[in-house]
């Protein structure tokens, strides 16, 4: 498969199974396996972290500008006292305390996790073991709570669980729909705020290696770059699109299965040495 068509393909997987609750992680690994090559190498890590970070920024902008222009009138009138915020200014604050468990936990075990957990036995624990969770969750999970009523401590417990997404096959998606589930948010607010908690890790991650490209020594490809990113950000926005509206008059249990599926598979493969 030359670089070109890989960039496209690997590229919509990422965004595919980013926003959808099945592990970007798990797939890009069982890719990389299938496909040869490395998903790895600066080339694409850049190019699919940027486009779904442009994917999130764009399809949520005006909730974005809505939560700054918001937070920045709180901070005239109120100063910090964030309870007297009006309730976008708040949701900023939120995002932002739930992205705290996530960025300490890459900051302390990213290596452990890189060395040790990207491996196909792994992901198919992960798979199976999150599609229970989010079964769970989703099929006895309260539906009393809609978004305006995300608080600090739920918001710090749905980032605890983001956090946890560092281990392939989890599903960053998938835990954080499952945690606001549990704690009484609706499908469609519970999922809403997984693709909004998620903009500054995936934001972050995407300038990050960005900037490792503009400085490092490795070549990067700007071709399938530059493609990779292009149908990351083009699936990704489909499928934020999709799954918002999906979740308003449907469960989560056609996701549950094909996960359950999927590790079962894996790991048979694994037992038998042939992944």
């Amino acid at each position: 498969m030359t670089e070109l068509v890989r960039a496209v393909v690997l590229g919509a997987l990422q965004a595919l199974t980013e926003f959808l609750p099945i592990s970007s992680s798990g797939h890009l690994i069982l890719a990389s396996r299938t496909l040869g090559g490395s998903v790895d190498t600066l080339t694409f890590d850049v190019g699919l972290h940027v486009g779904t970070a442009v994917a999130v920024l764009a399809y949520f902008w005006r909730d974005w500008r809505d939560i700054v222009r918001s937070a920045l009138a709180g901070i005239r009138d109120c100063g910090l006292r964030v309870a007297r915020w009006e309730g976008r200014a708040q949701m900023g604050v939120w995002i932002l305390l739930g992205t705290v468990p996530a960025v300490l936990a890459g900051l302390i075990f990213t290596e452990w996790i890189e060395q040790d957990l990207r491996d196909p036995a792994v992901v198919g624990v992960t798979l199976v073991a999150g599609g229970i969770l989010l079964g769970a969750a989703d099929r006895w999970g309260g539906t009393l709570r809609g978004l305006s009523e995300m608080r600090g401590g739920p918001a710090l417990l749905v980032g605890v669980a983001q956090a946890s997404a560092l281990i392939p096959g989890v599903s960053r998606s998938g835990i954080t729909i499952a945690a606001a589930r549990s704690l009484g948010f609706e499908r469609h607010a519970a999922t809403r705020f997984s693709f909004m908690l998620s903009m500054p890790i995936v934001v972050a991650a995407g300038l990050y290696r960005l900037a490792s490209a503009l400085r490092g020594e490795e070549q990067v490809e700007w071709g399938p770059l530059a493609l990779g990113a292009c149908a990351a950000f083009v699936v990704g926005a489909a499928v934020i699109r999709f799954l918002l509206g999906f979740v308003q008059g449907h469960s989560l249990l056609p996701f549950v299965l094909y996960r359950l599926a999927l590790g079962m598979v894996v790991l048979g493969l694994v037992a038998r040495g042939a992944l």
